[in-house]
């Protein structure tokens, strides 16, 4: 598959080890709130609904769901999962020295598929 201008910019980019950095965290903030979102709306629930049962407010839900946040907490993440019947799992892995980049999981819980681009 061709490359587009935006491969070829991002590939500069991640040559910086900051920006890879920043690049492979964004994905993993990315991860949690697909799959928060993906549980809630599974369960049939709205963010008002599940502020309500959580005894937080929507802006919070929303919050938790936003691919830019990086507050989560172990225990309001604890909390969501029992709601959503659901269990919390944190995986911490040895960093792979030169390899290419990753995002935070290959296979997630909620259903979106992520393929690795191939250069």
């Amino acid at each position: 598959m061709k490359k587009t201008n935006f491969d070829r910019y991002l590939e500069e980019q991640l040559k910086n080890p900051a920006f890879a950095d920043w690049f492979e965290r964004a994905g993993e903030a990315w991860d949690v709130a697909l799959q928060i979102a993906a549980l809630r709306q599974k369960s049939g629930l709205s963010q008002k609904e599940l502020a309500k049962l959580l005894k937080t407010s929507q802006q919070q839900i929303s919050r938790l769901e936003s691919p830019g946040y990086e507050g989560h907490s172990l225990s309001m993440l604890r909390r969501v999962a029992e709601v959503l019947h659901a269990r919390v799992r944190v995986t911490f892995e040895p960093e792979a020295r030169g390899s290419e980049m990753r995002v935070a999981e290959e296979l997630a819980v909620y259903g979106v598929k992520r393929t690795k681009k191939r250069t």
